[in-house]
């Protein structure tokens, strides 16, 4: 009954949310960037672009583009580029194909057998299935391996770590637990699988196993493949391992790009790779391995869904642990194809996709890349009937993104000064299935993606993608997207971390970038395993390539407003909102902790902490902490204030909607979209300079996830106070230098036309 009445509040709350916005059909909703004029013309032409999508054309590609392996290195992956470009190039395009070279290890030799206390041989071989047609292709498939991992030979007892990010290792040392010159095996989950082997280094671990537990990933989900989406037995998750956090792309060229001739590191010495061999299982080969395991009990929040008893060990399991690989350095092919603008060419609108995938990859990243294509052909076809881009419009299938953002990375710092002169925004899609919009990116285009969303429908409640996402924030969000869902007129889009192509543009050049898709109804097992396949794809996660085609339409829509527009549509009230939200944030950390310190310190004094359940078991107290310092955020409070002016300064000015001459339409373009670049700082994040960005970074220990305001909030939770005082004024210093942009664009904004 209770989650009946929340439905019907939604619902209810969601039409009082539309009431307002319902315009009579004769009445185009206004665009950011246009006229009333141009937005008329424009959504014609956007009426044009949804008439020709054809799901066909997804699926074809999908299903020829997935029937074999493509990796790096391999021959599908080669043939894969040549065939898109041949396609680009018949559609109008200006197409070629980029190569980069680029370290790309793959194993030679991978055991894995328990000696003690008794026998086992973990097979580490995916099963193939009949009912999946590409499932067999073993002499063709990458075995089961995370990319960069170290060479090594070990032999150590068995250690079980939970998801083996940093608060799990201060559980286990608190029950006295020392992974030191040991072997530990962790759950795929809760953190970037890079950060677990990163970590496991760290505390004297020689060895990494990780495997993915059946309560998260396999039959307590639901049926496992092929009767359900979710992960067989012998499954396994395949992944990089490499130090993304620190710096993405070819390990051996940091920071300049990986061409025939480049200087290179010694392998052995680059700082990204993986310092333990480390080696991914599936759920069959980790339970006679968890269940050789004694010592205490386990955690009742880390118990998994295996029939067994969970023990963290040391021992008496104790494993051998084999492996070897094949250092090569091998071609990645970018395929780059251009549509010029007969207005502004210097300015580029840039959209892209990966194309390799670990095995035959029809989810991740053919879902999204069939998208990017079906959006070049009709823009080409549109292109064919008369209508030009004002702006330059770019295609890019990257490859290598799955081993590390290898081609994306190396192509951005080889074009990185032409990139920041030029680029207007990056677009990107990875993979996406059924159900609901997700969208992350720069919040100057928050309102503007805001107004893309409104304007697709989505096929399964003929509602906006939009409305379709506010209903589920309003009935699943946390209590504080539940408030934005009620309150704010625009959704609120998430913040940029790592893990796509994306990464090198925002992150390290200042480029306003995007990252969009769809999910939630397609959930399976099959990611980064044989299961990726055209059969898994066409069974759970989109059937009838309708939610393919809406990605489409979507990033179609928005790439097609940003070469269009009279004036680029970007937006600073949203970003300056979002900001300050992160500076309260931060605040409210450092006050969090120091509360939570004093509460320690005052409990330790008295001997009071808690207790494990099991009263056979000793819990070592906490560790003390030094008293938590009132930081001085004055620095950061007057930029925000500052930039809060600017950006309502900018808006005033746009709403007055001055006519301008094309030389300032010019200088205003370049003026907001160079503003991101405001945010760089030259010396980067603290022990990771290849980081520029003050806003959004991966978190040093979440990899994946992202970690905002990364230079205060990671010197905060790592208790570097005076590195927290530096970055205050690092941080604010970037915010001012991005107001000041803001300012002088909005100068040129309300300069009179030239008489």
């Amino acid at each position: 009954m209770l989650k009946r009445y929340s439905l019907l509040l939604a619902a209810a709350l969601l039409a009082s949310h539309l009431a307002p916005a319902q315009t009579p059909a004769a009445e185009p909703k206004p665009l950011l960037g246009f006229d009333a004029s141009g937005a008329a013309a424009q959504y014609q032409l956007e009426a044009q672009f949804d008439a020709q999508l054809k799901t066909d054309n997804l699926r074809d590609w999908m299903k020829r583009m997935a029937s074999r392996p493509h990796h790096v290195g391999s021959p599908h992956g080669k043939d894969n580029a040549e065939f898109m470009a041949g396609l680009f190039k018949s559609w109008g395009y200006d197409t070629r194909i980029d190569v980069s070279y680029v370290l790309f290890p793959t194993p030679k030799l991978r055991v894995l057998e328990m000696v003690a206390p008794t026998q086992f041989k973990a097979s580490l071989t995916e099963k193939p299935l009949a009912e999946d047609a590409t499932s067999g292709l073993t002499a063709e498939q990458l075995p089961t391996y995370n990319c960069f991992s170290k060479d090594g030979d070990v032999t150590a007892e068995l250690v079980f770590v939970n998801y083996g990010v940093p608060k799990n290792y201060e559980e286990l040392e608190r029950r006295g637990i020392n992974v030191k010159g040991k072997i530990v095996i962790a759950k795929y989950g809760g953190a970037w699988r890079g950060i677990k082997s990163k970590v496991a280094a760290e505390k004297g671990a020689i060895g990494c196993l990780i495997y993915s537990d059946p309560k998260d990933d396999g039959y307590w989900q639901g049926d496992v493949y092929p009767k359900g989406a979710f992960k067989p037995e012998s499954g396994a998750q395949r992944g990089s391992v490499l130090d993304m956090p620190t710096y993405p792309g070819d390990p051996l060229t940091p920071g300049y790009g990986s061409t025939k001739n480049a200087k290179r590191l010694d392998y052995k010495k680059a700082p990204t790779l993986t310092q333990i061999p480390v080696l991914p299982i599936s759920y069959g080969d980790a339970q006679p391995l968890l269940a050789a395991l004694a010592g205490p009990m386990a955690p009742e929040a880390w118990r998994g869904a295996l029939p067994i008893s969970y023990h963290l060990g040391p021992g008496p399991a104790k494993v051998h642990l084999q492996l070897a690989f094949n250092w090569k350095t091998e071609p990645v092919y970018n395929v780059i194809a251009t549509l010029k603008g007969n207005l502004y060419p210097d300015q580029w609108v840039m959209r892209g996709n990966h194309h390799d995938a670990w095995v035959n990859g029809a989810s991740d990243p053919l879902s999204g890349l069939v998208a990017l294509m079906e959006e070049a052909r009709v823009a080409g076809e549109l292109a064919k009937t008369g209508w030009r881009p004002k702006r330059t419009l770019m295609f890019c299938a990257w490859d290598g993104e799955e081993p590390g953002l290898l081609g994306s990375t190396e192509w951005a710092e080889t074009n990185a000064k032409q990139l920041q002169k030029n680029v207007v925004a990056y677009l990107n899609t990875d993979n996406s299935e059924r159900g609901f919009l997700f969208a992350s990116g720069s919040h100057t285009l928050e309102k503007f993606f805001n107004q893309v969303a409104r304007d697709v429908t989505d096929p399964q409640k003929n509602i906006s993608i939009s409305d379709r996402r506010r209903a589920y924030d309003l009935i699943n969000g946390s209590p504080e997207a539940q408030k934005d869902a009620r309150d704010r007129a625009d959704l609120r889009i998430g913040a940029l971390g790592a893990g796509s192509d994306y990464s090198p543009y925002i992150q390290h050049l200042g480029i306003p970038s995007m990252n969009v898709g769809f999910g939630g109804e397609g959930e399976g097992g099959e990611y980064h395993s044989i299961y990726d396949s055209f059969d898994h794809f066409t069974r759970f996660k989109d059937p009838n390539f309708a939610y393919c085609k809406v990605l489409a339409q979507t990033m179609g829509r928005a790439a097609l407003r940003l070469v269009n527009a009279d004036v680029l549509p970007f937006e600073f009230q949203n970003f300056s909102n979002t900001v300050a939200k992160y500076g309260t944030e931060v605040k409210q950390l450092a006050d969090n902790m120091r509360i939570e310190t004093e509460k320690q310190t005052r409990l330790l004094a008295e001997k009071r902490y808690e207790a494990v359940a099991d009263p056979t078991e000793t819990l070592l107290p906490p560790k003390a902490h030094e008293a938590v310092p009132y930081l001085n955020f004055s620095p950061l409070d007057n930029a925000l204030l500052k930039l809060e002016q600017s950006a309502q300064t900018y808006a005033l000015v746009r709403k007055g909607n001055p006519s301008l001459t094309a030389a300032r339409k010019r200088e205003l373009d370049q003026l907001l979209y160079q503003a991101e670049q405001q945010l760089l700082s030259t010396e980067g994040l603290p022990r990771r300079p290849w980081y520029r960005h003050q806003i959004y970074a991966p978190g040093f220990y979440t990899g994946y996830g992202v970690k905002t305001l990364p230079g205060i909030r990671e010197a905060v939770e790592e208790r570097k106070w005076a590195e927290a005082d530096e970055q205050i004024k690092r941080t604010a210093a970037a915010v001012e230098r991005f107001a000041g942009q803001v300012s002088r664009a909005a100068a040129v904004a309300s300069s009179p036309p030239a008489q």
